[in-house]
């Protein structure tokens, strides 16, 4: 008897000679070719400015393509926006999730396709609609509670319901692991691999090749607007995947020699935040020593933007004390943190990071503009400042044409490479680096660790904080966990930790001792 394959199944997405030019000319997706299965998680990885964001963007209707074609479930469509893409059954669950706070869960799962008359929400149909899905797709949620109330991760569950409730079979995760714990991510890869089994179709846009590996079916690369391959994930090493995104042969091991701290450049007591707090900062003590980094691990909203704002002097403390080289800079302001020598990488790179409608040059210098070698009695010296930019536009690769173009210009991941350029080569006493490599690309991400470490190695004190745990665990010389605006973990040697054994400090499930903790502050 004759022994047939197991059919094929249907294509669920189909692209064509795909393209996107803009206006400018800058051409963001290039003749690319791609094809999804039905049930498939597909991985899409690339550098920044490779064009992940763009192709997304026009299989969920927020671009039109210059060019080609794209099918869904075999019929081929225009989608002129997201409204088109919903009615096909393609869902997107965007980085910054797209939730109203003041809404419940609920209330945001059926927002604009509400239960009940048009004149008024049936919100207890609305609660029922609600369990039923998260039952059925296995995101827990309480329909009830208030957006604002909940964890990351409970809103991001809420936003796949969202898309489930408006019949997605086609779901696109965009980054979808950014701020979760590492039990959050898993639970969330159970519930993503349950819809698939259930028929349902993942594109999961990610940077951690980690969780791609994990997760994921099949891995498209793009590299430069253009796909540069197709690979099945088991087949596949992180290095191979990495090599295939930069063009080249590149390690992902993070070279750190052991770190010898010298003299406390920072210390902080009792440290607890004003009333204009998100969340507030209860005693916080804490010691850095030239030479050392020092993570701080926790979900986000737990304190961490408030302290590291606090210690940048852009907050100003109800109680407590922040010296540095035993100076005491508890009540200075930002300017006078950085005369302390105090520099700062700020999570948002696009509010607080850089002036956008200026040039790169002006970014650089921002902190030094008024004085030698760069000024003398008020004026300014343009060819050193010229100078100066051309030399740290080399050094830190910042991919540009010249110094005067403007930073808003720039890919995330350059732009964040302006940022961290003029805040090392200001040769800090303290650097606050925040979410260093959030949303920037591999191999911009290891040539950033190689300057951190570099910084150690010279003799600053580092506070490194970030929501990517293996981040924290591949740099970190001594490792802290903070939950509420309290400190709850002090792990002297990470070594040996994992990224689930902290993930429970994060949580709230294990913590230690005050009595332990204080005693990191030298």
């Amino acid at each position: 008897m004759d022994q047939h394959p197991p059919p094929r199944p249907a294509l669920a997405l189909q692209v064509t000679g795909l393209g996107k030019t803009y206006p400018n000319g800058t051409r963001a997706v290039s003749d690319v070719d791609l094809e999804v299965l039905g049930g498939e998680i597909r991985a899409i990885v690339g550098q920044n400015g490779a064009g992940k964001s763009t192709l997304m963007k026009l299989m969920y209707g927020l671009e039109q393509p210059s060019a080609g074609q794209i099918r869904v479930h075999g019929e081929a469509v225009r989608l002129s926006g997201p409204q088109d893409a919903i009615a096909l059954g393609v869902g997107m669950v965007h980085q910054n999730l797209m939730l109203v706070p003041s809404f419940t869960i609920a209330e945001n799962v059926v927002l604009g396709v509400e239960p009940g008359p048009a004149a008024r929400v049936d919100r207890s149909a609305a609660v029922e609609r609600t369990a039923a899905l998260a039952k059925e797709a296995g995101l827990a949620v309480d329909p009830q509670a208030r957006v604002s109330d909940v964890s990351v991760g409970m809103r991001q569950r809420a936003e796949i319901l969202k898309a489930l409730h408006r019949g997605a079979r086609i779901l696109i995760l965009d980054e979808p692991t950014a701020v979760l714990t590492p039990q959050e991510t898993t639970d969330l890869f159970e519930a993503v691999r349950g819809l698939r089994d259930q028929g349902m179709t993942v594109l999961f846009i990610s940077h951690k090749l980690k969780e791609v590996r994990e997760i994921s079916d099949r891995v498209t690369v793009m590299r430069a607007g253009s796909v540069v391959g197709t690979v099945r994930t088991e087949d596949a090493s992180p290095a191979q995947l990495a090599s295939m995104m930069v063009g080249r042969e590149m390690s992902l091991d993070v070279p750190r020699p052991p770190a010898h701290p010298g003299a406390t450049v920072l210390k902080v007591r009792n440290l607890a935040s004003g009333a204009d707090a998100g969340q507030p900062l209860h005693g916080v003590s804490l010691d850095i020593a030239a030479g050392e980094i020092v993570g701080l691990a926790g979900i986000e909203g737990n304190g961490q933007t408030e302290l590291v704002e606090l210690l940048a002097g852009l907050r100003r403390p109800a109680a407590g004390s922040v010296t540095v080289d035993g100076t005491d800079v508890t009540h200075l302001d930002a300017a006078a943190h950085r005369a302390a020598g105090i520099a700062h990488v700020p999570e948002d790179r696009l509010s607080n990071g850089a002036a956008l409608d200026q040039s790169i040059a002006d970014n650089l210098i921002v902190d030094r503009f008024s004085r030698p070698p760069l000024a003398r009695r008020g004026a300014l010296h343009i060819r050193r400042i010229r100078e100066l930019a051309e030399d740290l536009i080399r050094r830190y690769a910042i991919r540009a044409p010249h110094p005067a173009v403007p930073a808003g210009a720039l890919s995330g991941g350059n732009l964040q490479k302006v940022v961290v350029a003029r805040e090392l080569s200001s040769e800090p006493r303290l650097l606050l680096a925040a979410q260093l490599t959030r949303g920037v690309d591999i191999g911009a991400m290891h040539f950033m660790y190689e300057r951190l470490v570099e910084a150690r190695d010279a003799g600053a004190a580092i506070l490194l904080v970030s929501a990517d745990l293996g981040e924290l665990l591949a740099l970190s010389d001594r490792l802290l966990v903070i939950k509420d605006g309290r400190l709850v973990g002090r792990f002297d040697d990470p070594a040996g930790l994992t990224e689930e054994e902290t993930g429970l400090y994060m949580l709230g499930v294990e913590q230690h001792s005050q009595q332990r903790i204080t005693a990191g502050a030298r």
